[in-house]
């Protein structure tokens, strides 16, 4: 795999405290732990030397100390945890990125540069690119991009005018994240997506955000034909709604997770399991494949999500220079 380097090996034994250990907090909208929420590693589809493996992994509510907001009780959005709680967070979803064993790790709900930091130095040298889509709202939750491979450009496109489907315009909920990175001299540009969310509804934002990703992916193929061009991340809606059509109903994506069936769901909401993470690949961009069966979700401990959050995670390989 590009860049590999030897497992990061993270400080087990420094005595990181546990929610239930560090005091109260001043935010809400946690679950207690119950203990170590680690998933057992998984017996992975082993990439060759040279595939680049992707994940996405929406983390849940990673907020920082601070206050930004001023409304951070516990019946508000922005939680505020003691340093304690922050680090055992910081912990638990440095762990998961290290078992997801991936060369790019494409991440949502990161709300400042210091909870990437937090993830940058537990992980030590293993990711050196570490890329914030920052918003700059106070209590914003962020995109990022972690990587293995040297970044060559990046761009930013939230503040992009979208036309609404019925009038008027919109803009994407978070930062839609490009990031260039050199695979050994092949291109590899990767986006790193977050889309509106359903509470409190609003799908006709929701398919705005993806016919306008559409459009950026496709430009971005037109410019780079022989890159790699990946879009990962939480899509907030399923395989057959109009805004996944938006993306991949002509054919011109491909959807990884595509060929788990049932299996795909990354996200449980009322006992419904739903695919709202994914990976796709643009094919007209063709500096590489997806390697078929590489696909794999990361589902933990079921209905609670991977490593401390309530989705799952989405890995996949391709095989860059094919």
């Amino acid at each position: 795999m590009w860049c590999r380097l030897l497992a990061v090996l993270l400080c087990c034994s420094c005595g990181a405290l546990s929610p239930s250990d560090s005091g109260p907090t001043s935010g809400g909208g946690d679950d207690e732990d119950d203990g170590d929420s680690r998933p057992a590693e998984p017996d992975l589809p082993k990439p060759a030397a040279a595939d680049m493996v992707v994940a996405t992994f929406n983390v849940r509510l990673f907020f920082d100390t601070r206050c930004d907001s001023g409304q951070c009780s516990s019946d508000d959005f922005e939680a505020v945890p003691n340093e304690g709680q922050f680090g055992y967070r910081a912990d638990e979803i440095s762990e998961g990125i290290v078992d997801l064993d991936a060369d790019v790790v494409l991440l949502q709900e990161i709300e400042t540069q210091k909870c990437l930091t937090a993830l940058s130095d537990r992980l030590g040298d293993e990711y050196p690119t570490a890329v914030l889509g920052e918003l700059g709202w106070p209590g914003s939750i962020d995109t990022a991009v972690l990587s293995r491979l040297p970044s060559l450009e990046v761009r930013r496109h939230q503040q992009d005018p979208i036309e609404l489907p019925g009038g008027g315009e919109t803009k994407f909920a978070r930062e839609f994240l490009e990031v260039h990175l050199d695979a050994g001299g092949h291109r590899v540009i990767v986006f790193a997506a977050h889309f509106r969310s359903k509470y409190d509804d609003d799908p006709e934002r929701r398919l705005a955000e993806a016919t306008r990703a559409r459009e950026i992916l496709d430009a971005s193929a037109a410019e780079f034909p022989d890159a790699v061009v990946v879009l990962g991340g939480d899509l907030n809606d399923v395989p057959g709604s109009p805004p996944l059509d938006a993306l991949e109903g002509d054919g011109g994506l491909l959807r990884v997770a595509a060929e788990l069936g049932e299996d795909d769901y990354t996200y449980v909401y009322k006992k419904e399991q739903q695919a709202i993470d994914h990976i796709f690949q643009v094919i007209a961009a063709t500096g590489g494949v997806y390697k078929p069966g590489s696909a794999y979700v990361f589902h933990g401990d079921g209905e609670n999500g991977y490593a401390g959050s309530d989705h799952a995670a989405v890995r996949a390989s391709f095989r860059v220079g094919d």
